[in-house]
């Protein structure tokens, strides 16, 4: 994507807060750029290559942004016809940025459980059975998806289409969920941010906990602790064995998205869930 002013998101940036200067940073993947003003106030406008992405992390800032209160960006603007948004930027470092095992790392662990009660408890809806069968659907489907890319062995495939046969018809509470909740899509500094809201949607509540459990809290159970000691709650029993189960959806939609993408530490990390399953 072009950062010349033909560029939609430089567009959006003038139409919206007026001239705008382009922040240099290599590390920014290319469909964002920061975006300076003539204050010193600073933004990300991003540009979604999916409608769909678009829609639904614009639905997420104007809907369910407000109950994470001031621990995520604003959305400033928006142009449906090239998929833009401009968002305010927030300071601190990534969450993914800080020294593993410190202390630092495990006040952000805190702080991010915090922020994730907030969403929950302020969208929850008690247990049904309908969240169980739309997550068992949803896992065949990505068990459908593995089979046609030769991704499965016989026995893997067993295990994962048993795992959806369990989830349906399981009650779980649901809210509305990030998704991809893990340092990555966090900021820390003076406060603590979350961000990339394009997966936000209702699901099984518990399932706002998977990233975080197969991708992060296996090696250090000290995160997990603090995480809960922020969120005010820890899964009973039941939940944990249900947050495990959540761990296929996991491993299949790495494995799935690791072929599709040439992502070999992607691939791997599906292929080690899937052993711990096993």
């Amino acid at each position: 994507m072009s950062t010349a002013h033909s560029d939609p998101r430089i567009q959006l940036a003038c139409q919206t807060i007026g001239a705008v200067s382009v922040v240099a940073d290599r590390t920014l993947p290319p469909h964002l750029l920061q975006l300076i003003d003539t204050r010193g106030n600073t933004y990300f406008a991003k540009q979604h290559r999916s409608q769909a992405r678009y829609v639904q992390e614009t639905h997420a800032y104007l809907r369910w942004r407000r109950h994470l209160r001031d621990h995520a960006p604003e959305l400033v603007g928006r142009q449906d016809s090239t998929h833009t948004l401009l968002l305010t930027a927030v300071p601190g470092r990534s969450g993914d940025a800080l020294p593993p095992g410190s202390a630092e790392e495990e006040r952000a662990h805190h702080h991010a459980g915090a922020a994730l009660r907030t969403l929950h408890h302020a969208t929850n809806r008690r247990s049904t059975e309908d969240m169980g069968d739309e997550l068992a659907g949803r896992l065949r489907s990505w068990v459908a998806r593995a089979d046609l890319a030769e991704l499965l062995s016989g026995s893997e495939r067993h295990l994962l289409l048993q795992t959806a046969d369990e989830l349906a018809g399981t009650r779980m509470d649901s809210a509305i969920c990030h998704l991809d909740y893990q340092p990555r899509n966090w900021r820390v500094g003076d406060g603590f941010w979350t961000f990339d809201f394009e997966h936000m949607r209702r699901d099984a509540r518990l399932r706002d906990f998977a990233r975080l459990e197969f991708r992060h809290w296996q090696a250090a159970p000290q995160l997990r602790e603090a995480f809960f000691t922020g969120y005010g709650s820890r899964p009973t029993d039941t939940e944990q064995r249900l947050l495990e189960r959540f761990g296929a959806i996991e491993a299949v939609t790495a494995l799935v998205r690791g072929h599709e993408q040439d992502d070999v530490l992607l691939s791997a990390h599906g292929r080690t869930v899937l052993s711990q399953l096993s």
